[in-house]
């Protein structure tokens, strides 16, 4: 295998599949990056064995064939080099020879072969949309995922179809973040689950730019591929199912509060630095026309602030972890914002005033 080509055009697809290549993988080999060239160009594979990440250019390729290197090092290799600089790779037996400018690097190689591939995703549910739109989708809702829980499902995000809604939904059990997109096309007339991992989540995340780029999913029942341009994921899901979200959705308002997004969000923060640093724990007194938000911690220092709202309801207090509502609010991109109110003791729900379909539920604390 020869390859000739410039730091940047070696440096991108490295930088597009490091991130899914486990830092100290079990097995050696799944800490290399996979370099396939042909005559139909060149495409280089990460994977931790549940999510793989290719990269596929057409670049010219002087002398055909196949090999695995250490991925961190030669990424790391090709971002110390200048910029501009062309670069040289050549397979020499159980070593690949890496030359730019003054600059000689001998890296040790395992067989191709012996690379672990994701199988491909055939058959299933395929749609398209614009990256952006996914991007979006997928940012608004992740936050919201557990970390590390016992229940493994709520690890990840939820993607749920149904006819031409496309919905992403994640929990920790705490607090729940639900957002929703319409495809241009009808693409299952049964709704249909699929729990995509975590790894999977960031790993898609990165591969989606902000921009109009077309992404194309394809769902399977045991892999999700997604292909945006040159960029190919493809994530096993979690085989489990995931809770009726439905049932934590609050069906009934008796109180709502209007407020610019922004301003409510600053007041959050500016409470939250005298809140309990364990806990974060802030109160809200709603009555007409005003909102109060307190918090105290246990040095006894406490911080009070006032602002005026639209408020429907009943007076009432109640007390909230300031990190989940600044986290909703800051997903939300919308002027203003209604929070609905059914009791003390009953989760809130956030969304926009009018638009988006967005929607975030976020359950009391006692303080």
């Amino acid at each position: 295998m020869k390859l000739l080509l410039t730091r940047e055009a070696l440096l991108r697809p490295l930088s597009t599949i490091v991130g899914v290549v486990e830092r100290r993988a079990k097995v050696p080999i799944l800490g290399n990056v996979l370099i396939l060239a042909d005559e139909s160009g060149i495409e280089m594979v990460g994977s931790d064995n549940e999510v793989e990440v290719s990269f596929r250019s057409d670049h010219p390729v002087m002398v055909r064939g196949s090999t695995t290197v250490n991925a961190r090092k030669l990424h790391d290799i090709v971002r110390a080099l200048p910029e501009g600089l062309e670069c040289q790779i050549e397979q020499d037996e159980n070593h690949l020879l890496l030359r730019a400018g003054r600059s000689r690097f001998s890296l040790v190689t395992l067989p191709a072969a012996d690379f672990p591939r994701v199988p491909e995703v055939e058959g299933g549910i395929r749609f398209e949309l614009p990256a952006r739109s996914l991007r979006r989708l997928i940012e608004r809702s992740q936050f919201a995922m557990a970390q590390q829980d016992f229940r493994y499902y709520l690890n990840g995000l939820l993607v749920e179809l149904a006819g031409a809604r496309l919905r992403a939904v994640a929990t920790d059990g705490h607090r729940l973040a639900l957002t929703e997109q319409t495809l241009e096309q009808e693409v299952s007339s049964e709704l249909q689950q699929f729990i995509l991992p975590r790894k999977g989540v960031s790993e898609a995340l990165r591969l989606l730019p902000d921009a109009a780029d077309v992404a194309s999913v394809i769902i399977a029942a045991s892999h999700l591929a997604l292909t945006v341009g040159h960029q190919r994921l493809v994530s096993r899901l979690v085989d489990a199912r995931y809770p009726d979200y439905e049932r934590v959705l609050p069906r009934e308002a008796r109180a709502v509060l209007e407020a610019p997004r922004e301003a409510l969000r600053q007041a959050f923060n500016r409470i939250a630095i005298l809140s309990n640093e364990k806990y974060r724990g802030i109160r809200l007194n709603l009555a007409d026309g005003l909102l109060k938000v307190s918090a105290q911690n246990p040095e006894l220092e406490m911080a009070e602030e006032e602002m005026e709202v639209s408020y429907t309801g009943q007076p009432l207090e109640v007390g909230f972890n300031v990190s989940y509502l600044l986290e909703a609010l800051a997903a939300m991109d919308v002027e203003t914002v209604a929070i609905e109110f059914t009791d003390p003791n009953s989760s809130c729900l956030l969304r926009a005033s009018e638009g988006s379909l967005d929607r975030y539920v976020v359950m009391p604390m006692r303080l």
